[in-house]
């Protein structure tokens, strides 16, 4: 098994800092804002276990809102940050960047496991130059797929030490493997998809087992034929520690998080709260979607939400035949991997363990998350399939004649990925670059116009703002947030009138109470802002002081936890007491 050497390792670093050294001149952008510049867990005045009982981004993990990403050691990482530099935005990324490199080193770690040099370094430099990757690496929040990914291929190492040369049960690498994998769900929830990766490995790898095998095997013990061979025994007994370890995380995990699953609305993934079978039929079809992403990283955005991707609504969708495409080739992929046990089908199978096992939380097709498409997911996933770019130029180049057209396009793909992700970084730079970017990819997704307005507004340039949110209530005519983005736009220009229609849109747009019934329904705060808005802009007419409390009384009504609507409405006592009704 043959060692990373120093030089591999220089090479490597040199490519990683050649590819994102510009993105040390990138600000917090996006999601960076409410991670880092608004989340007080980072300050040193607030408790050091304050970590381990909010969110990822400050929220207390009981909280409705709370978004129940709980990874506290990320979080720690950005403390330490803080605690060196600050709020310097460039300590965050250079961090990024240098875990990033060990990601690599160790990936490459694990590439020769399974691959002969050359093809190993060939995948690790692959990876390290992936312009998908940009996210996770030059976005300060994708700093848990990084600390994540460094444990799960810790652990996986780890893990592959724990048969000893008798082929007996080596202990202490399983224990490591354990801690390291509690470690990996610290930084991020997907980190305990290693253990499946681990079972994986044991199965088929180092057990050498096929499908047909296992088959055979467990055929013969139900006849009573024979007991279970020795080192089937062992095999299961590594197995059921791991999974046991496994049902112990989880179980901490959903203490952790109260029972409740985080609330996301139909803007986020419009695809979970649609009916059969469009909700399927959408879900596999972001799978091949994501694996467009990976063979072909041109058009990259910084938010899939909302109707960037639209729903696959019937089996006739031309979009469906992506879908069968993909299944058909996974399905040939691990067909080839499971029936044989020849080196070539170990590479195959661990690739498909990489792409595969650390995608499903993400995959919308057990339970929903807060996203369509979010290319930092695929951080770990495409490590598999780096691991399968690389055995194909492996097998290809020990044809003479494809050696030299093997080398050239292994070439050119590493030059115009580098020259990707360099480029890909300067999106990164600010928030009005970043939304701008994303709009050259997709003009269908009202959040990113919102988004360019909201970056424009910061600049104080309202009129131009107000054309951006003006565009995102065409494109989403529903969304309750760009109707309050205009209207709040028209009254920094002061033309009150226009302000006023916008809020009524958006007030329309709301839930609406039944009286004599209990209004059940969860209501985002930042919607119910739309009263107090409207409320403090009409009550600059006298006459219209008792409507403005009225407004100020329905938001409480919608949600009797909504504190700036009381603390709005007892301003308003204060200026108006003889208008003031309790």
């Amino acid at each position: 098994m043959a060692v990373v050497s120093w030089k591999e390792i220089l090479l490597l670093t040199g490519l990683v800092v050649g590819c994102y050294w510009n993105s040390l001149s990138c600000g917090f952008v996006f999601d960076d804002v409410s991670a880092i510049l608004d989340n007080k867990d980072l300050r040193p005045s607030t408790p050091l276990r304050n970590l381990f009982l909010n969110d990822f981004w400050g929220t207390p993990m009981a909280e409705e809102r709370s978004h129940k990403s709980y990874r506290p050691l990320t979080v720690l990482t950005f403390r330490l940050n803080y605690l060196f530099s600050e709020l310097s935005a460039s300590s965050y990324h250079m961090l990024n960047v240098v875990l990033h490199a060990v990601v690599c080193v160790l990936f490459l770690r694990v590439c020769r496991l399974f691959l002969d040099k050359t093809s190993g370094l060939v995948a690790a430099l692959l990876f390290a130059v992936h312009p998908i990757h940009t996210e996770a690496v030059t976005g300060v929040v994708g700093r848990a797929e990084l600390l994540s990914s460094i444990f799960l291929l810790a652990a996986f190492l780890a893990y592959t030490k724990s048969t000893g040369a008798d082929h007996s049960i080596v202990w202490p690498p399983i224990a490591l493997t354990v801690v390291l994998v509690a470690a990996a769900t610290l930084c991020k929830e997907q980190g305990i998809t290693v253990v499946g990766i681990c079972c994986v490995h044991e199965v088929f790898v180092a057990q050498g087992f096929t499908l047909p095998m296992l088959l055979d095997t467990l055929r013969q013990v139900l006849q009573g034929k024979d007991g279970f061979p020795y080192a089937v025994l062992q095999t299961l007994l590594k197995l059921i520690v791991l999974v046991i370890s496994t049902l112990l995380l989880v179980i901490v995990r959903v203490q952790v998080i109260q029972s409740q699953l985080p609330v996301f609305t139909r803007f986020d993934n419009p695809a979970a709260v649609s009916p059969t079978p469009t909700r399927q039929l959408t879900f596999n079809y972001l799978l091949p979607v994501n694996a467009w992403l990976l063979l072909n990283p041109s058009e990259l955005c910084c938010d899939w939400t909302m109707g960037t991707i639209p729903l696959v609504e019937s089996l006739l969708d031309l979009r469906n035949m992506a879908t069968l495409l993909f299944y058909t080739f996974l399905g040939l992929l691990a067909y080839h991997s499971l029936r044989y046990r020849h080196s070539s089908a170990k590479t195959v199978i661990m690739a498909l363990s990489l792409i595969v096992l650390p995608f499903i939380p993400a995959s919308n097709l057990f339970f929903p998350v807060g996203f369509v498409v979010a290319e930092r997911v695929l951080y770990v996933p495409s490590m598999g399939f780096c691991v399968l770019i690389a055995h194909g130029f492996k097998i290809v180049s020990h044809k003479g004649h494809l050696k030299k057209i093997s080398w050239l396009i292994i070439g050119v793909l590493l030059t115009t990925h580098a020259v990707k992700t360099f480029k890909r970084n300067w999106d990164w730079e600010s928030e009005y670059t970043l939304f701008t970017s994303a709009l050259k990819v997709n003009k269908n997704n009202a959040k990113l116009w919102n988004n360019v307005g909201h970056a424009l507004e910061n600049q104080n340039n309202y009129a131009k703002a107000l054309q951006y949110f003006l565009q995102a209530t065409r494109v989403q005519p529903d969304d309750i947030g760009a109707h309050m983005n205009v209207g709040r736009t028209y009254k920094n220009l002061n033309k009150s009138k226009e302000a006023e229609d916008a809020y009524l849109v958006a007030k329309s747009l709301m839930p609406q109470v039944i009286p004599g019934k209990k209004y059940a329904t969860r209501v985002a705060p930042n919607h119910l802002n739309v009263y107090i808005n409207l409320a403090n802009l009409i009550r600059a007419n006298e006459s219209r002081l008792e409507e403005a409390d009225q407004l100020y009384r329905q938001a409480i009504s919608m949600r009797p936890d909504f504190k700036q609507a009381y603390i709005s409405r007892q301003d308003f006592s204060f200026l108006y007491p003889s208008n003031f009704s309790p």
